[in-house]
């Protein structure tokens, strides 16, 4: 998966339910996608929280691993400011709030490092043990899209892969299970229906940041709400039927 930025809490139960995780680190990095943004919400409604970047193209090896933060600590400061405001009243604010500082004041260079560093630190303190990799680090791993995901469980020496469903669309474009069918390695996909949990406002709202959980949560529950949204793994066969 891509070092997305401040994910939201399927990303965690992914992590949670595989043997071995690895970022993608040397995806290609969109502007206004997930891997540079992503929401909160309080009394007041949604925010979003967007990571600048600095020399950014479209067009190019602008990938997670490279790409360079601005440095300009006036975003951070917004960030904190932002996340301080929507959650200061809300159950755990002083326990999460820390962590959340201590990401922003390490000044990590680039995006790939930024969230890479959110992540790791919030699965630890949520429990999970899963190992991390990443892509770039990975001898032998190469090709695009499908075959790249391939590629990468073979240097691993993994069995079967699980996949998010947001991958189906370029994985079973052209054949079902696409570059895994007939390889060895088995493909499956990530199924999980968003838990409902403690939030402020009149109506629960899905797929915020995991800040939002652990803001009204804390850390000693928020593993537990994240597994109960946890379904069987789809085939792709299965995949399929929900994508037509």
């Amino acid at each position: 998966m891509q070092p997305t930025y401040l994910p939201w809490i399927g990303y965690f139960d992914l992590i949670d339910t595989v043997d071995h995780f690895v970022f993608l680190d040397d995806a290609q990095v969109l502007k206004r996608s997930w891997g540079v943004r992503n929401r909160i919400i309080g009394q007041n409604g949604e925010a979003f929280l967007t990571v600048p970047l600095t020399g950014h193209s479209q067009i190019g090896e602008n990938t997670f691993a490279n790409t360079a933060i601005d440095p300009n600590p006036k975003w951070r400061k917004t960030h904190l400011a932002t996340i301080r405001h929507t959650y200061g009243k809300a159950p755990y604010f002083s326990e999460v709030f820390p962590q959340i500082e201590e990401l922003m004041s390490a000044e990590h260079a680039t995006i790939g490092a930024l969230n890479m560093a959110f992540i790791r630190s919030t699965a630890e303190r949520l429990g999970i043990e899963t190992p991390f990799n990443r892509s770039s680090q990975l001898e032998g791993a190469e090709g695009r899209k499908d075959d790249r995901l391939l590629a990468i469980c073979r240097v691993i020496g993994a069995d079967s892969y699980l996949a998010a469903q947001g991958s189906a669309g370029y994985i079973e474009r052209d054949n079902e299970a696409g570059a895994f069918a007939g390889s060895g390695v088995a493909l499956w996909y990530h199924n999980f229906a968003h838990p409902e949990y403690r939030q402020a406002g009149e109506r629960f709202t899905s797929h915020m940041s995991i800040i939002d959980l652990l803001m009204n949560c804390g850390y000693a529950s928020a593993l537990e709400i994240i597994r109960s949204g946890r379904r069987e793994k789809l085939t792709s066969a299965e995949m399929k039927k929900e994508l037509a």
